[in-house]
């Protein structure tokens, strides 16, 4: 029986991803922040729950030396996020700082401590969940899609460099999806020279794809044998990334202005 570790597996798509494994016969390593309030997937056969905040060093260390001292992994999912939306100038440092450590810092920490173990093994996966954020640009996510385009960059370099060893490294790029990653859009205090502007990007967001949706792609991209970097998942996402790459990027740069500011009365400048 295989074995998958998966980071933020309380809620979302995080947690649609444990219980697919599951499904299919896997042992899954789910974790969290607080496992003790976890009551559905402690309940399920082959899954184990275990404590982890991906911006805890000390913490990842730990929970990664228990999870293979019980088990030999076989894929890493790194899937814990946070998501906040809003203008830069509005967030402070903390809100930034959290989502650099939790996107960005958090992924490569959890990469960090497994590689030894896969190394030795001459086996073994990490896929690390992005956004289609990580290939456009849209405003008022500037923070966030910021660390998910340096994720994207990052695992690019590692999935040459691991190769050696026979460890792979994937990408996944959700589109707007169900789950609660900007939740916390309450930790910023909105500034009233912005309210137009992010009011229209809010009316435009369509969250029309599951987490179960996502899940579905996490489990191709871990079983098709693929020497393939990157995998869209999401009603939307494939489209996103295609229509940049038909245009190019200055081109889409100036679309997405027009898209979000056309209307408003605001100068825009090309």
């Amino acid at each position: 029986m295989k074995t998958i570790f998966i980071t933020g597996a309380s809620s979302g798509i995080g947690k649609a991803t444990a219980k697919l494994f599951q499904a299919k016969g896997w042992n899954v390593i789910a974790t969290m922040r607080k496992p003790e309030n976890e009551t559905e997937l402690s309940q399920l056969e082959h899954v184990t729950l275990l404590p982890l905040d991906v911006t805890r060093l000390a913490q990842i260390k730990s929970t990664v030396a228990k999870a293979s001292s019980l088990f030999d992994i076989d894929v890493v999912v790194n899937n814990a996020g946070y998501g906040l939306m809003g203008a830069l100038e509005a967030f402070s440092d903390e809100n930034i700082v959290r989502q650099v450590e939790t996107n960005f810092l958090g992924t490569v920490r959890v990469t960090h401590e497994f590689i030894p173990y896969f190394r030795n093994a001459k086996k073994g996966m990490f896929i690390n969940v992005t956004s289609i954020g990580a290939h456009t640009s849209f405003p008022f996510t500037s923070i966030y899609n910021g660390t998910k385009w340096a994720v994207e960059g990052w695992s690019e370099c590692l999935s040459i460099e691991l190769s050696m060893f026979n460890v792979g490294v994937k990408t996944v790029s959700p589109s707007a999806t169900k789950t609660e990653l900007f939740s916390h859009n309450s930790d910023i205090t909105p500034l009233p020279f912005y309210h137009a502007a992010e009011k229209k990007m809010l009316g435009m967001i369509n969250p029309d794809s599951t987490p179960e949706e996502i899940a579905d792609v996490i489990y191709e991209a871990v079983t098709d044998n693929k020497d393939q970097l990157r995998y869209f998942a999401g009603k939307k996402s494939k489209a996103i990334y295609d229509r940049r790459q038909e245009i190019g990027a200055e081109a889409s740069r100036k679309e997405l202005k027009k898209l979000y500011f056309d209307g408003l009365g605001l100068e825009n400048n090309s």
